[in-house]
């Protein structure tokens, strides 16, 4: 199974290089999945992470390597969607960006037994989410920042005065369905993995 969620990272992430819309962008967009592939084989074998978890985590960097060749404003089929007047991938982009790491941490916080008790658990997640979210809108000012105009894609505003508070929206209402639709699945799974201190 690992080498076909391999193959499959491998096979987008070299699609979207090709030809994308705007090379720094593309680099900046697919750099967190490039990051996390680095941090899923260093630790395969020392915390291996649910099925479910590395779907996910899949997932996710498809959604960025998408992002990254088209950049997030011109993603085709995402232009005004709902009356919209602008492209709203970048929405989806912020929903997983709750959506999955409240998985993972959902999965460390239990694995590591750092928290006990479901309600404490899931709000921790759905807070580190949120936490993280805001990290990144203070991530995408500085590269704005450092690189003026060139930042203009990587930022995806659109002219959106509110881009920056419904990005973390997205964020977190995706944090909160991932709680509220997978924790149950995700137990099942969690329960064939050990969860003593690794």
């Amino acid at each position: 199974m690992k080498f076909i969620w391999l193959a499959i990272f491998a096979a987008v992430l070299i699609w979207s290089g090709i030809d994308p819309k705007d090379t720094f962008t593309w680099f900046l967009e697919v750099l967190p999945a490039m990051i996390g592939l680095v941090l899923i084989v260093w630790t395969y074998n020392t915390f291996r992470l649910t099925p479910l978890l590395y779907g996910l985590i899949l997932l996710h960097c498809i959604v960025l390597m998408f992002g990254g060749h088209y950049t997030y404003a011109e993603v085709p089929w995402f232009d005004n969607l709902f009356g919209a007047e602008r492209n709203n991938y970048d929405k989806v982009g912020h929903f997983f960006q709750g959506f999955v790491p409240a998985i993972l941490a959902r999965e460390i916080l239990i694995r590591k037994q750092i928290i006990n008790g479901a309600f404490w658990v899931s709000f921790v997640s759905v807070s580190i989410c949120l936490a993280f979210s805001a990290f990144y809108e203070l991530i995408e000012w500085w590269v704005a920042l450092a690189t003026g105009e060139n930042a203009e894609a990587f930022l995806g505003t659109q002219g959106y005065v509110w881009d920056t508070q419904s990005d973390m929206g997205f964020a977190l209402l995706g944090a909160l369905s991932a709680i509220l639709l997978l924790s149950r699945w995700h137990n099942g799974q969690l329960a064939t993995v050990s969860v003593k201190r690794i």
